[in-house]
């Protein structure tokens, strides 16, 4: 089983790192700040306006250890990595799928089944969690998203596939308001908004989406696979498609489940924002350390894998699914068999 280790995150404006033996430095105003030995980490993020050296660059990418670039809003914009790793004639057999129709449209519909699933689950513990209070667009939004995944049982297009995924995502966010249940002045959720997020609770999920997708890239890496050749999302120069297909598993059970326990048990604060004068909203430095320090700590949360029956870290279900897609890839697997969340 894959050890899991640390994300080394940067947030600090300004700061640079640099390489010292087997250690990453960071400088700020001149001044040494902290030293990490670099082998507690597999990958570092550096958010907004972030330095690295040359020398830690070349370090990193023998060690295997990428360095990914961000905005300050979390949007991915470059990543540094050693040689490509993994095995030749799994990424060929993943060309060959993504190539090959029928191998597509199975993916991408457990895939979505999983998505659409476990927004409906996060929708029902919701309701199941607050009997005290009015639940029914959440109900209803339930019933909606059973009829969707039954109907996506039965779809054999990709683009019809897209638009129930497109229709199941817009009466999930349509509901989402109704699972803000404190701040609500501050915190009120009206839509999906992200490039850039006009409201504090996208400036979050936007940010610990990115988090989420650089794990589940670093993770389809490891096993092998080629994170930019995906079967739900379309392939685009820079684009990590295939990341992205199995980011959709996690979104909201993980990451939506985070934001919504921050603003709920008042854990950042409506002060912690900043509105530009283009109406984008940013985190401030605070608030992003308190959201990855509670990403770092939900990873450490075990759970049971219900495919595989073993309880295994939430930081290592992208790995595991990583792994069981490889399978299915080579023929192992009938089908792949998403993480579907109890």
């Amino acid at each position: 089983m894959k050890r899991i280790l640390n994300t080394l995150f940067v947030t600090t404006q300004g700061a640079w790192l640099s390489q010292d033996g087997e250690n990453v430095v960071v400088h700020l105003d001149r001044q040494t700040s902290k030293k990490f030995p670099l082998h507690l980490f597999e990958s570092i993020v550096c958010f907004g306006r972030v330095n690295a050296t040359g020398p830690l660059m070349g370090f990193c990418g023998r060690k295997g250890i990428p360095i990914s670039f961000l905005s300050e809003n979390g949007r991915f914009l470059a990543r540094v990595d050693g040689p490509v790793r993994g095995n030749v004639l799994l990424r060929r057999q993943q060309y060959r799928v993504a190539d090959n129709n029928e191998g597509t449209l199975s993916i991408a519909k457990s895939v979505l089944i999983g998505k659409i699933g476990n927004s409906r689950a996060v929708l029902m513990r919701t309701a199941r969690d607050n009997p005290d209070r009015d639940m029914h667009p959440l109900t209803d939004a339930v019933r909606y998203l059973s009829g969707q995944v039954e109907e996506l049982k039965r779809v054999g297009n990709l683009e019809a596939m897209r638009g129930l995924e497109g229709d199941a995502a817009q009466c999930y966010f349509g509901a989402f308001d109704n699972m803000i249940l404190n701040q609500k002045e501050s915190f009120q959720f009206t839509g999906r908004s992200r490039r850039p997020p006009l409201d504090r609770v996208n400036a979050m999920l936007s940010f610990v989406y990115s988090m989420l997708a650089h794990d589940i890239a670093s993770a389809l890496e490891g096993v092998g696979l080629d994170p930019a050749v995906g079967f739900l999302h379309k392939e685009r120069p820079g684009r990590p498609s295939l990341a992205l297909d199995i980011m959709e598993e996690f979104r909201s059970w993980l990451a939506d489940r985070l934001v919504l326990s921050l603003i709920n048990l008042n854990q950042v604060r409506a002060d912690g924002f900043v509105i530009t004068e283009s109406g984008a909203v940013i985190m401030d430095e605070e608030v992003r350390k308190t959201v990855i320090s509670a990403w770092q700590k939900r990873k450490q949360d075990e759970l049971t894998h219900p495919f595989l029956g073993e309880k295994i870290q939430i930081g290592l279900l992208p790995h595991m699914q990583a792994r069981l897609l490889a399978r299915h890839i080579r023929g192992e697997l009938e089908v792949y068999p998403p993480y579907q969340w109890r």
